[in-house]
């Protein structure tokens, strides 16, 4: 094998590795998603901030930033406590660097209205996932905000 052909070999190797890694980032980031939204639909606040950093924050809409992993499980003990419930996540997006990733995606959700009837509600996540030590990956910095009302 000529220098030219290892070389060609070893880029083509690197981009296949990276390309798995971008992939098992993303097949992480959504079963760490999947098992948020069953911790929450089961009314499992605990469950759902297990999955948060020690040293995350939260920025819910219209409310002030919410740091670490014990206020945070206050936040959503709250939001399970007004009724809102059958939350659904997709994601659209995850791109990685080193220890940090970040994922973009949609959310649905039913939430008690005027009338407290469910009313179905959409929007939009931005997420900064951190790897920590042991390889997985926690919620680091969380920001979502609903779709307008149609």
């Amino acid at each position: 094998m000529t220098f030219n052909h290892y070389l060609l070999v070893v880029v083509f190797m690197s981009l296949c590795l990276g390309s798995a890694q971008a992939q098992s980032a993303k097949e992480a980031i959504e079963a760490a998603n999947a098992e948020f939204v069953k911790a929450y639909n089961s009314k499992d606040a605990a469950g759902v901030a297990s999955k948060y950093a020690d040293d995350a924050a939260a920025f819910p809409p219209d409310m002030a930033r919410v740091d670490g992993r014990q206020n945070i499980q206050k936040l959503w003990q709250g939001a399970i406590d007004m009724g809102i419930s059958d939350l659904t996540l997709t994601t659209l997006e995850v791109q990685e660097s080193g220890d940090l990733a970040y994922e973009s995606g949609t959310f649905s959700l039913k939430a008690p209205g005027k009338d407290s009837k469910l009313v179905e509600t959409t929007g939009k996540y931005v997420v900064v996932w951190k790897k920590g030590q042991d390889g997985n990956w926690k919620l680091y910095r969380d920001i979502w905000n609903s779709d307008p009302a149609k």
